[in-house]
């Protein structure tokens, strides 16, 4: 056990990065703005290793998130003066080398602090032994008790690699509360804290549905947890900053990137559908009643190849004939190329309107995306013929985008391993190496049988309106799956839309989910429903599939979307 507060009951672990390429005044803003004990930051996506994997490549010394290295050369000597411990998964691919890289900082700037880190989860060098192939980045998502160890040793700064986005939370509560093992209820309720903080300001009014009603979101404040001996929390900001903290805006958070009613982590399983919301002041949301189970014995293991090269052209088609000016856009272009790549892909999107009253307005817009292993297929041989449709095709012909080379592009897979494969290791500040050993109280994920549903509603007028006019929603991409969850604020509306928004209706409101497997998870507690649509983003989000890749705005087209909604639920 390290007291991390002054408090014993209460640690408040602040947040000031939500991705690699966040708010880089953040740490600074938050170490300013009010009392912490701990401050985290999530750098790391599906994404992001890809793009630390082609770092790395160029300069093996790199492979982690170097914004990182320049909020600490700001705010170190802030951090310890104010003892604040930071805890962050910025190391990426190569934590040993950002804490080396963090000790040059502290020596230059004449300061003394204690820099840890923890490694392990990179399994490239083992993916073919262990059946995953030849990836470019292979790592294993670890969960909170390296940091323990690492805090305990009296650690300034931990980095780590690929842990858990809510391990970095559970780390210092766990090590503050002296929290065993076992004690799932209160590690739980860490992530459920965790998972609600660690996309920093999406808690606090960002990519929020209903943000009409928020007074101020010119600049959203970072989130902060106050994290209870017990396991619940108090999520809150500090005075003076934008966005608010309601149980709206923290549900959205809590709908992002999930799955169904069991939450599964290398420490912990959380029962989502325990989590009780309650507004607790202005700016201030309890997180009660969560409870955990034991953790599955596998862990997740985050997988990037490079899948080749891409390159996109994008026509603009005004006025009259939409369809036929693409069609032929699309035969003269296939028969031009000189050698077809191995994917061709056209997207219309049909923006234009009728009697237009501005040229922009009666105009659609033609993507062809192509893709090969070779970067020659897909770079000039393809976007130079696009060109040369200028004058030779449809008239009002012209681009959005100039000829040029092909990109590299990456493919995601999400693997499993065993959790004694993985080498959990805490290097704590003097350079000792802790073994951290895995689970060995572990239980098999199962599903959750969807719980009775309330009577529904009596027959009455209807209105046919937005879904979004009494619904949030909330979306997000995990692999090529992406989620969308969809909650209300009365008894009344949930017990018309647990009956009325079924999958069947899903797929007919959003018609590329249709020829997809959706499965729906039922979260009476949050009067909330989570969809799963597998598939729908391809290969991932560096693949670019799609419009939206990362399924970013799912849940605002499924809120655009008309239903018939009963006139008694819009008081």
């Amino acid at each position: 056990m390290s007291m991390l507060a002054a408090d014993p009951d209460v640690l408040r672990i602040g947040n000031c990065s939500g991705f690699y390429g966040d708010r880089l005044g953040a740490m600074r803003e938050m170490l300013e703005g009010g009392q912490l004990d701990v401050l985290t930051g999530d750098y790391l996506a599906e994404l992001t290793m890809l793009i630390l994997g082609r770092d790395r490549m160029k300069d093996p010394s790199l492979g982690y998130a170097k914004t990182f290295v320049k909020q600490i050369e700001d705010c170190l000597g802030l951090a310890l003066e104010r003892k604040v411990r930071i805890v962050a998964n910025a190391g990426g691919l190569n934590p040993a080398g950002l804490a080396e890289k963090l000790r040059k900082v502290a020596a230059d700037l004449g300061l003394d602090a204690k820099i840890a880190h923890v490694e392990g989860d990179d399994l490239v060098a083992r993916a073919g032994d262990l059946g995953f192939g030849a990836p470019l980045t292979a790592n294993a998502y670890l969960g909170a008790w390296g940091i323990v160890e690492c805090l305990n040793a009296g650690a300034d700064i931990v980095v780590t690699g690929r842990v858990t986005d809510a391990s970095v939370i559970v780390g210092p509560a766990a090590a503050h509360f002296g929290w065993g093992r076992t004690d799932y209820d209160q590690l739980a309720g860490a992530v459920v804290a965790g998972h609600v903080i660690e996309c920093g300001t999406q808690a606090t009014g960002g990519n929020y549905a209903f943000f009409t009603e928020l007074a101020d979101l010119g600049r959203p404040g970072f989130p902060i947890a106050e994290i209870r001996a017990d396991g619940s929390s108090v999520i809150t900001k500090h005075q003076g900053t934008g966005g608010a903290v309601t149980v709206d805006t923290v549900e959205a958070q809590l709908m992002y990137e999930i799955q169904g009613a069991r939450y599964a982590g290398p420490d912990v399983t959380s029962r989502l559908d325990t989590i009780r919301l309650d507004q607790d002041g202005p700016d201030r949301v309890l997180i009660s009643g969560v409870t955990g189970e034991a953790p599955p014995p596998r862990l997740k293991v985050s997988l990037n190849t490079l899948g080749g090269f891409r390159n996109e052209m994008e026509f603009v088609l005004t006025g009259l004939d939409i369809e036929a000016k693409a069609e032929l856009a699309r035969r003269q272009l296939e028969s031009w190329l000189p050698t077809r790549p191995a994917e061709l892909t056209w997207t219309l999107a049909r923006l234009d309107r009728p009697d237009a009253a501005t040229e922009e307005q009666a105009s659609a817009l033609l993507r062809c995306v192509v893709r090969d292993p070779d970067p020659n297929k897909v770079g000039r041989a393809f976007s130079n013929v696009a060109v040369e449709l200028a004058l030779a095709s449809y008239p009002g012909c012209s681009f959005t985008t100039l000829p040029g080379n092909g990109s590299p592009y990456g493919v995601f897979t999400p693997g499993f391993v065993d959790a004694a494969e993985v080498p959990h290791t805490a290097v704590l500040p003097d350079g000792t190496r802790v073994d951290i050993a895995p689970s060995t109280d572990t239980a098999e994920l199962a599903e959750i049988a969807e719980p009775p549903a309330p009577e529904p509603l009596s027959a009455g007028a209807t209105r046919r309106v937005p879904l979004g006019t009494i619904a949030l929603a909330r979306s997000g991409d995990k692999g090529g799956d992406a989620n969308v969850g969809v909650w209300v604020r009365t008894d009344e509306q949930w017990r018309w839309l647990v009956h009325t928004l079924t999958v069947a209706r899903v797929k007919e409101l959003l018609p590329e989910a249709a020829p997809l497997t959706v499965t729906r998870h039922v979260l009476p507690n949050l009067r909330a429903l989570n969809f799963i649509i597998e598939g729908l983003l391809g290969r991932g989000v560096a693949y670019h599939a799609r419009f939206d890749p990362q399924a970013k705005g799912l849940g605002e087209w499924l809120r655009s979307r008309h239903l018939d909604i009963p006139v008694e639920l819009f008081a």
